[in-house]
């Protein structure tokens, strides 16, 4: 859910309004025929060389009405401890009545993390940042099909402070009525909400990291934009940003134009008959999208881009990217527009969305909206939705630009390390779409990538240790080696993920921990070979 669905496209499929958009959204008797096995070439690292705070510093009388009991059983469903953290409402402003967001702080135990703090920030726009929290970086993990929530060991508090923030104001339990028009609206929001946060946990001087995905490809970069601005360290210490599957131009370059080369890639995925994929060439031919790929796709860049074609997205006969999701729903009804890999049967989501549309069986609940985990997580007693109902821009409109053709490049010019992550399986916002909005941009100097993606390095995840024989850590399986590219230049990393959609922390957690690792610093490069910073041996 880091897009919901604000183009007319849902209404054309026939979807749930609140589910996920294409704009940005075994039993106890049971035995494995055979056990799949990681060959590792030397021994495995232990596990995490972490140690236990005696107390804590965040734990203070500012912070008392925000603590969370994290002992076992204290949150419904989570039979284990979660350990320190703190929760609710946080006003965006000093002023009375202010709109207020909902976030949830996990303090981290790894001593490098002392004077750190990373934000998580999911799309939409008005999607949930707890969907994040519950399926992708925090401490406990509810994925798809399982029967209860398990410790996710793949949590990014391991490697740092964290934050979840549900923001715009009219996202998940955040307070207020919305009143933005524009992402400045939003960046400004943000930048008090996150004053009143530091001066809450005394975080003055904290270097500031923030990540996040789909729409968050506007929310990130502009909100890094506004701190660096401020020029106001003490609370907006800005460093480092992360985006996966972001949202950088316009529609059409992230969607339609690009739907040919997908299908073409994932052909046996999409499953296609050769009639309609000869009928997708040809309209891709007519529209214009093959030449603009053409040209838009050469390393280095020849010049900026001329706009593109069907610019505005309103050409049905080019609709490319709605034709080919109708056409596969008649041929695999389950298909997942965020991980295209994915077939029957569809799984229960505890969050009500498991793939492009909503399901929730008979029996079942939203997890964030049962009472009694409100209650418990220090938030107002209301329906709470993954992706809201209501607009959070004022009539509905971001009056903002993409971010890749406005503020990205001068951000990726202040700041020490900007990551643009993309999962291979994702369809909603398509990776050679991604590279488009890139070769397209200016920064330090040079526009877009001198050097082609046949031509990158190999991204690197270390080995590890996957627990077969404990039947609920099946959920948190991971994989390592060789897991897909990655490119630097001026200051700017892109990393494609072979095997993952459009949520990477989901689809691909031990790749997203490796992410962060170089976000904040950690290791050298995406190609580092070497154990994780958190295990026992750290050299590389």
């Amino acid at each position: 859910m880091k897009l919901s669905w604000t183009l007319s496209l849902l209404a054309a499929i026939g979807l749930v309004a609140a589910g996920r958009s294409p704009q940005h959204v075994g039993s106890a008797g049971k035995k494995l025929a055979q056990k799949p096995r990681s060959v590792p070439r030397q021994p495995l690292p232990a596990g995490p060389k972490i140690e236990k705070r005696a107390t804590s510093k965040y734990a203070t009388a500012e912070t008392e009405k925000y603590v969370v009991n994290g002992t076992a059983g204290a949150i419904p469903s989570v039979d284990f401890d979660i350990g320190e953290s703190y929760a609710g409402l946080m006003p965006i402003s000093d002023e009375k009545n202010a709109s207020e967001l909902y976030f949830w702080f996990f303090p981290s135990e790894n001593p490098a993390a002392e004077k750190e703090i990373l934000i998580w920030l999911n799309g939409g726009p008005g999607c949930s940042s707890l969907e994040g929290f519950l399926q992708e970086n925090g401490p406990f993990l509810w994925q798809y099909g399982t029967y209860k929530p398990v410790p996710n060991p793949w949590t990014w508090v391991n490697l740092t402070n964290m934050v979840w923030v549900e923001q715009p104001v009219g996202t998940g339990f955040s307070q207020g009525e919305p009143t933005a028009t524009s992402e400045t609206d939003v960046a400004d929001q943000f930048l008090g909400f996150f004053k009143n946060f530091v001066d809450t946990f005394a975080m003055q001087n904290y270097t500031v990291y923030i990540a996040g995905e789909s729409y968050a490809g506007y929310y990130v970069p502009y909100i890094a934009n506004a701190m660096i601005e401020s020029n106001d360290t003490t609370y907006y210490n800005f460093s480092s940003l992360l985006i996966y599957d972001p949202s950088l131009s316009y529609d059409v370059v992230q969607q339609s134009i690009p739907t040919v080369p997908l299908v073409d890639f994932w052909g046996p995925l999409f499953n296609l008959n050769a009639s309609f994929v000869e009928y997708l060439h040809t309209t891709a031919d007519e529209c214009g999208y093959t030449q603009f790929l053409e040209e838009a796709l050469v390393y280095p860049p020849k010049g900026i881009l001329p706009s593109p074609p069907n610019v505005a997205n309103d050409n049905d006969t080019c609709d490319l990217f709605d034709a080919v999701f109708n056409a596969v729903l008649l041929v695999n009804p389950c298909f997942d527009i965020y991980q295209v890999a994915t077939t029957c049967p569809v799984l229960w989501d505890v969050l009500g969305f498991p793939g492009s549309f909503e399901y929730l069986p008979e029996g079942t609940d939203i997890y964030f909206n049962i009472t009694a985990v409100q209650e418990a997580i220090n938030a107002p007693v209301q329906e709470w939705m993954e992706c809201t109902s209501i607009d959070v821009f004022v009539n509905g409109t971001d009056n903002s630009p993409p971010s890749a053709l406005s503020v990205l490049p001068g951000v990726i010019e202040a700041a020490d390390r900007v990551v643009i992550g993309h999962g291979l399986l994702d369809m909603i916002l398509i990776w050679n779409g991604t590279l488009v909005a890139v070769q397209n941009m200016t920064w330090n100097g040079a526009q877009g990538f001198s050097t082609a993606p046949s031509e990158w390095d190999d991204f690197y995840v270390p080995y590890h240790e996957n627990n077969y024989d404990d039947p609920t850590a099946a959920g948190t399986l991971a994989g390592a080696g060789v897991m897909g590219q990655t490119h630097t230049e001026r200051g700017l990393t892109l990393v494609t993920i072979d095997l993952s959609g459009h949520m990477v922390p989901q689809y691909a957690p031990s790749a997203a921990y490796r992410h962060v690792e170089y976000l904040l610093g950690r290791i050298p490069s995406l190609s580092t070979v070497g154990p994780f910073t958190t295990m026992e041996d750290s050299s590389y």
